[in-house]
């Protein structure tokens, strides 16, 4: 009779509960254990800020999978309290240290590592004072909320302006407290380009939430935090979110190849250097479906997803993970930003030649209550317009429209193909033309070269005409940019006598689209030098243009 294969997986949570699932599936008679170090063998991390917050009532909702569960519905022995110490690979077996802090040794047919990340705590003189938190499993929740209910704080120091860092600084203001939000970068969500986060940070109410950019830390007090500009920001509770590091140490000891991330390396089927030992989740490189380049990408929906392909290679299936984008999403209050693909800076250092368009559309008809804005901006490629990346901030609508352009991108579609896209259409859910046709109309336009127009991003006026196409009420409310004179798109074709027709001219309006209106009239008209600012003033002004009143 056929030995039983028998499958052993190093870490919970996402990708190693996902793959003593996939495994049991695949063959029901593998026999298939999972150790844990913590106290729980899978609960939704993502959703911790969520019951800080007090969204999620019941703790218990977190708590995805227990060992009692997973043995009496799957046959799968999850052990929590098990720290894995080493892996002899020439013996193929682990050491483990169980809770009696006995260690033994279990060997193993395939195994599964899933570690994940630990939060980057910096060695900052008062972080190991009591109310200075890191926040990554259900232990650190549980501490976080004691604090909170014991010392009813009203100021709170968020360190990263990542998503755990906005997630917890709206949990704390859901908890009535004033937050103040530090970040290293001159604005938060780093990932995301420089313009649209800025539109982000300035669509959220100020009331209760503070901003402090280019931002360090150097020292923790019982009630404030230093820095090293000189500035001292008052805290009763500090949470660091200042990143995560790769548990790879246990892989690196083994002899396992590391990649260029630091990740350990892996393959298609999720086989690191050693084809009987896989790596899924934080810990793992792996390929981006854009670029192509060797990644890590530390997100829960990739870990499940890898943990899935490796439990069932494990099992003896033969499954392929093609890579991921690094779709992500997050809320901040009144507003959602999403990001797919590569930013601006992630596109010119994987050394592609690409565009930007960016466009404001309502996230469904204009006239049906409701309708809130929509800014979406597309990263595409010189030539071919091919999307090779996607940022969409709103109040209402942001989901939808970033998975449709995470799935563009995987199909590799240009923004010709988004052009015609048919999308679900009706007053309360959408318009005739999705705020994606709108972004791909714009985009296409720039491909297409039908207009030339120039990037706010990479442009600055040199002897150029700026010619303000806005209503008057609109220049009053904002000012306008310098150096530009301003002729009313209604009053353009009248009044075109007073242009310069020897002179370069470049028109804007408020968001892009009656700049390209004027022109498109002035080329008709004759004027031969004529491009359009992409974004128009809006976009002008967050890329740091002057504005005058």
């Amino acid at each position: 009779m056929k030995a039983r294969r028998r499958i052993l997986i190093v870490g919970g949570v996402a990708g190693g509960a996902s793959a003593a699932a996939k495994a049991r599936r695949v063959n029901e008679h593998a026999e298939i254990h999972v150790f844990e170090r913590g106290p729980y063998i899978s609960f939704a991390n993502c959703g911790l800020p969520y019951h800080i917050s007090g969204e999620i009532k019941d703790r218990s909702q977190l708590i995805v999978m227990t060992p009692e569960r997973f043995k009496t519905r799957s046959e799968i022995h999850a052990h929590t309290g098990h720290e894995v110490l080493s892996i002899e690979r020439a013996r193929k077996l682990i050491i483990v240290k169980g809770p009696d802090g006995v260690s033994r040794e279990e060997p193993y047919d395939k195994l599964v590592l899933s570690q994940g990340a630990r939060p980057f705590v910096p060695a900052i003189p008062g972080v190991d004072l009591p109310h200075v938190f890191t926040l990554r499993d259900i232990p650190d929740m549980d501490r976080i909320i004691t604090a909170l209910e014991r010392d009813q704080p009203g100021r709170a120091v968020v360190i990263g302006g990542g998503f755990i860092g906005l997630e917890m600084a709206e949990a704390f203001i859901h908890r009535g407290m004033h937050v103040t939000l530090v970040e290293k970068n001159p604005h938060i969500l780093p990932l995301m380009d420089s313009d649209m986060a800025r539109f982000l940070q300035e669509a959220l109410p100020t009331g209760q939430l503070a901003f402090h950019f280019n931002a360090t830390a150097t020292l923790f007090t019982p009630g404030a935090v230093h820095f090293a500009d000189g500035a001292e920001i008052q805290a009763d509770l500090v949470l660091v979110s200042a990143g995560a590091r790769a548990e790879v140490e246990l892989a690196k000891a083994a002899g396992l190849e590391l990649g260029p991330t630091g990740g350990v390396r892996t393959n298609g089927r999720m086989e690191t250097s050693d084809p009987d030992i896989y790596a899924v989740g934080d810990a793992a490189e792996t390929i981006h479906v854009v670029t192509g380049a060797r990644t890590r990408i530390a997100l829960a929906g990739p870990a499940n997803r890898q943990g899935r392909i490796a439990g069932a290679n494990a099992a003896g299936a033969r499954l392929n993970y093609p890579g991921a984008l690094g779709t992500s999403i997050v809320r901040i209050l009144n507003m959602t930003a999403g990001f797919t693909g590569l930013s601006s800076r992630q596109a010119e250092a994987a050394g592609f030649s690409f565009f930007t368009s960016l466009t404001r559309d309502f996230s469904h008809a204009h006239y049906y209550p409701g309708a809130t804005p929509v800014l979406i901006k597309l990263v595409a490629e010189e030539g071919t317009g091919r999307l090779l990346g996607a940022q969409v901030l709103g109040e209402h609508g942001v989901d939808k429209r970033l998975d449709v352009l995470a799935t563009a991108l995987t199909a590799r579609m240009s923004v010709f193909e988004l052009e015609t896209l048919d999308l679900a259409y009706a007053p309360p859910f959408g318009s005739a033309n999705d705020p994606i046709n709108t972004a791909a109309f714009v985009a296409g336009h720039i491909a297409r070269g039908d207009i030339a127009s120039v990037p706010p991003e990479h442009w600055t006026p040199d002897g150029e005409l700026l010619l303000d196409v806005r209503d008057t009420d609109e220049l009053l409310a904002s000012g306008k940019l310098e150096g530009a004179i301003h002729i009313p798109l209604a009053e353009l074709r009248a009044r075109a006598g007073e242009l310069p027709h020897d002179r370069s001219i470049v028109t804007y309006c408020q968001k892009g689209q009656r700049g390209y209106f004027a022109a498109c009239a002035l080329q008709g008209m004759g004027f031969e030098k004529v491009s359009n600012l992409r974004g128009g003033f809006l976009q002008a002004r967050a890329n740091g243009f002057t504005v005058v009143v």
